[in-house]
């Protein structure tokens, strides 16, 4: 389920007329003037004839514009491409961000899907703009063909050798274009993941997947079954999965060098299908509910991610794998079931079902006593109507909330900071049982998050009487991918249409953070 493809990328520092490729990609940013052929390694005389041609030939330089010319003599390329980079923003070293560098490399990659090999000729002058373009061009090489039945649909591979020109020649560009490669792979095989369909992939299936993909590594993993499940007392995984004749796992997968500087928890929603429940969905609402599952696909390539970086953080992974179907055995409104550690819900909705497997796993994390628990989940359709389908919602405690913020920021994804507002867990009040799993409707992505936070474990040593009790759990976020976790429209820059493996950069670049602390 997860494709074995990997694209081979390298820092070049050869001369240009001597990169053999089968196309060479120039830059072309927007400004005041008009378009503006970014610094590149072309000899001044071509240059200058490619740039005086920008205006003639329609180029713009707005972003995702491609335009495909015959190659220069003496160039061993056979196409000239001039990929656009959006506006100028002042930036050093050529003018243009990171992010743009990363989406402009993803999106000329992306869009010379059947070409062998391409040669990237954007602003390289620095290793920040090196990682962003290789870390661009891996993302922007994906597709998704293996249930499509015609060979030609199959037949148009993504671009499997990618060039980065640059004039570095250090370890430190060596390094960060290694690490493009792994996070590249990471972020590959959560969209895989997402994209799969779930007559193919549903909990047991996620589970073998794992544990294949674990085997060449030195990432342990455990599976729970349907068995151990209920001898050990996961009832919100068994109660969300108790309808499906697919019955539900949890994964524990974890890497641990010999003196990790830090333990980090990561809890994934894994919900292989969301038909609703006996809540039934609407159908239209079901069309786009194989993406359920992205968190856990994404907590999954980010601990073998973090082994093959060899990070020296202790990463535990907890997979909360079930489907979500109706029938006689399903759960029903009303009933209510016991979560993992004991605390009661009774089920209002059965379509709010992601905070019932995750609670499950936030309570093993819990027990572990790690130093910070981080749980993702396509959890609310608030998330949308608040932040839209590029921007994920992260709330809980306020350092960790903003450590990856900064994360996101770095890796070039967009993370907004939310609050948990202090009446929403009043919203969950229940007469039979601790909590409903059913708040508010107004603020629920926020009342979402405050359901969670319930469930989050005390840390070793807290004060029962401390007058802020908040300050004692263990520091805990929670972030809601439901809309940017897939992208059903068009695709963009180094973004496909379907599973878009949303939030793993940050991930990685948070727990580089926290080796680095």
């Amino acid at each position: 389920m997860i494709n074995d493809f990997k694209p081979t990328v390298s820092a070049v520092s050869s001369a240009v007329e001597k990169v053999d490729a089968d196309a060479l990609v120039l830059g072309v940013a927007k400004s005041p003037e008009g378009p503006v052929l970014l610094p590149n390694p072309l000899a001044d005389k071509a240059a200058k004839g490619v740039a005086d041609s920008l205006k003639a030939l329609g180029a713009s330089g707005s972003a995702d514009q491609l335009l495909r010319l015959p190659g220069v003599d003496g160039f061993k390329s056979e196409t000239l491409v001039l990929i656009g980079v959006g506006p100028l923003t002042g930036e050093p070293d050529g003018g243009v961000s990171p992010e743009a560098l990363r989406r402009a490399a993803g999106s000329a990659v992306r869009q010379l899907s059947g070409a062998d090999a391409v040669a990237l000729a954007l602003p390289a002058a620095t290793v920040e703009q090196v990682s962003a373009v290789a870390e661009g061009a891996v993302l922007g090489a994906y597709n998704f063909p293996h249930f499509r039945g015609s060979e030609e649909a199959r037949s148009k591979t993504p671009v499997a050798e990618i060039a980065v020109l640059t004039e570095l020649k250090d370890k430190h560009t060596k390094q960060a274009v290694s690490r493009a490669a792994v996070v590249g792979d990471a972020v590959r095989a959560t969209r895989d993941l997402v994209n799969t369909p779930p007559s193919h992939l549903y909990p047991e299936s996620f589970a073998e997947t794992v544990l294949q993909a674990a085997k060449s590594t030195k990432v342990k993993t455990k599976v729970w079954d349907v068995k151990d499940l209920q001898k050990e007392g996961f009832g919100g995984l068994l109660g969300v999965g108790g309808g499906s004749s697919r019955g539900p796992r949890m994964v524990r997968m974890e890497h641990s060098p010999s003196r990790p500087v830090a333990h980090i928890a990561l809890v994934g929603k894994g919900i292989t299908f969301d038909s609703g429940g006996l809540s039934l969905k609407p159908s239209n609402a079901m069309t786009t509910m194989k993406l359920d599952m992205a968190g856990a696909a994404s907590v999954a390539a980010v601990v073998l991610a973090a082994a093959e970086l060899n990070l020296p953080v202790k990463v535990t992974g907890w997979l909360c794998l079930a489907e979500n179907m109706p029938s006689a055995t399903a759960q029903r409104p009303e009933d209510v079931i016991t979560i993992y550690g004991g605390k009661t819900v009774e089920v209002l909705n059965t379509d709010a079902e992601g905070r019932l497997v995750l609670a499950d796993g936030i309570v093993a994390a819990s027990e572990e006593h790690p130093d910070a628990i981080i749980d993702i989940a396509t959890l609310t359709g608030a998330q949308m109507i608040a932040l839209g389908n590029r921007t994920v919602g992260a709330m809980g405690a306020e350092d960790l909330r903003e450590d990856l913020v900064d994360a996101a920021q770095e890796a070039g994804e967009s993370l907004w900071g939310m609050p948990i507002p202090e009446e929403a867990i009043s919203t969950f009040d229940s007469d039979v049982a601790d909590l409903t799993n059913t708040g508010a409707r107004e603020g629920g992505m926020l009342n979402a998050a405050a359901f969670l936070r319930e469930f989050v474990g005390q840390k070793p040593g807290a004060d029962p009487k401390a007058l802020d009790p908040e300050s004692q759990r263990i520091p805990w976020v929670h972030l809601d991918i439901a809309g940017p976790s897939f992208n059903s429209k068009g695709p963009w820059g180094y973004t496909p249409k379907g599973g878009t493996g949303v939030m793993v950069r940050t991930l990685i670049t948070y727990l580089e953070s926290a080796a680095k602390a």
